[in-house]
């Protein structure tokens, strides 16, 4: 059996509800595993520490669920052993074999922590001594400053040696704060926010606007493929598909053109409240970013908020598009995010458009576009996608 370890990161900081957020990181951990393929999979969470135990064939799959898994610091693959020393100094030697053979390290250096109190040897001396097995013949020289490997040792109920520790999501197990309604659009900016509301343990529901035939089938399909990618994170994510080119030729006809982006976001406001109320959603979600473009100067930031019934959140309001982009590249939604598809905020853009709308003016102006029976035919007819684990489930 090979074993996994995963570290939790801010769980530990919880005080008396840390057993809450540790059986539901367990449940995800289970539902993800199982949705890989993995059948009752042995999962335990003890002391700061997650553990995966399965075959040889699995750690693909395990792999994928890890690297995907919110409220985990970091992951490895290790070797385990009894606490006994010759034992875990074979360990060791191993992993060092391994890690010279594969990238050719010339320095490295011990890392223990002995959990385990009642070990002959402190975390210290436990170091030096697993040190000696690979400095003692020369396999490579000590560095403790900057090494090239650095293996680790954790002495618990068990001994865990390993090498590799990739990075985690962090964050908080997804489903413990909530459920927001995330307004996905096929830019790179709302995957990114969604993502960062699910790390804080948000259960995240997403809607999209269509505009057909002005937006093609490819760019709704390149909707479906973002959610889907968010649904690895989130692990249970529904995507709802709002037709709405009627209200959109609406606007066009009767809002003053400068006014029609702002006007075809308080609109999908107002499709949003109608979905917030049916979802039983807490909150509205939306990637907009502080003077990014020209729906989102604060005033214009005022005047959709002023349309919402919900409170709305917006994750990445202080973050620059530097920032945004990392962040796509590490939940591999970038690739997707770029591909030319227009979505329908970018269609019928004006050449001007208003920079600091006022409240009353888009109150009055949404009146006399009168376009609320619109945008409630568009929301009974909305299409429903439903993902788990980045698989869609066909109902």
């Amino acid at each position: 059996m090979i074993t996994y370890l995963g570290k939790l990161g801010e769980l530990t900081l919880k005080g008396s509800n840390l057993h809450t957020f540790e059986k539901l990181l367990l449940k995800n951990t289970k539902d993800c595993l199982k949705q890989s393929g993995i059948e009752s999979p042995k999962v335990v969470c003890h002391a700061g520490r997650l553990y995966i135990e399965c075959e040889e064939e699995d750690c693909p799959k395990v792999e994928n669920v890890l690297k995907h898994l919110l409220g985990i610091t970091g992951w490895a693959r290790t070797l385990t052993t009894d606490k006994n020393l010759d034992n875990i100094k074979k360990c060791v030697r191993q992993v060092a074999e391994q890690a010279k053979e594969k990238s050719n390290c010339k320095t490295f250096k011990i890392e223990a922590k002995r959990a385990d109190k009642s070990f002959e040897l402190n975390s210290y001396e436990l170091a030096c001594e697993a040190a000696s097995v690979i400095f003692d013949d020369k396999f490579m020289d000590v560095d403790v400053h900057n090494p090239d490997l650095k293996i680790y040792i954790e002495v618990r109920e068990k001994t865990f040696v390993y090498s590799d520790s990739e990075k985690g999501c962090r964050g908080l197990p997804a489903g413990c704060s909530g459920h927001g309604l995330l307004l996905l659009s096929g830019g790179l900016d709302s995957p990114v926010a969604g993502y960062r509301m699910m790390r804080r343990g948000m259960k995240v529901e997403c809607v999209y606007y269509h505009s057909y035939p002005y937006t093609s089938i490819e760019a709704q399909q390149k909707v479906e493929e973002l959610a889907q990618k968010l649904s690895l994170f989130g692990i249970n994510t529904f995507l709802n598909i709002i037709p709405f080119t009627d209200v959109q030729m609406k606007i066009k006809e009767k809002a003053p053109e400068e006014w029609s982006t702002l006007m075809l976001r308080v609109c999908m406001m107002k499709a949003a409240n109608m979905l917030a109320d049916r979802t039983h959603a807490d909150c509205i979600i939306t990637g907009e970013s502080l003077g990014q473009v020209a729906s989102q100067t604060m005033e214009n930031m005022n005047v959709t908020e002023h349309f919402a019934e919900f409170p709305l959140l917006r994750p990445l309001v202080g973050m620059d598009k530097e920032e945004i982009v990392e962040t796509a590249n590490f939940i591999d939604t970038y690739n997707t995010s770029i591909l030319p598809y227009e979505d329908c905020c970018v269609l019928f853009s004006p050449k001007h458009p208003i920079l600091r709308g006022r409240i009353e003016d888009a109150e009055r102006i949404y009146q006399e576009i009168n376009c609320l029976d619109l945008i409630k035919e568009a929301y009974e007819k909305r299409e429903i996608k439903h993902y788990i684990f980045g698989k869609e489930i066909k109902s």
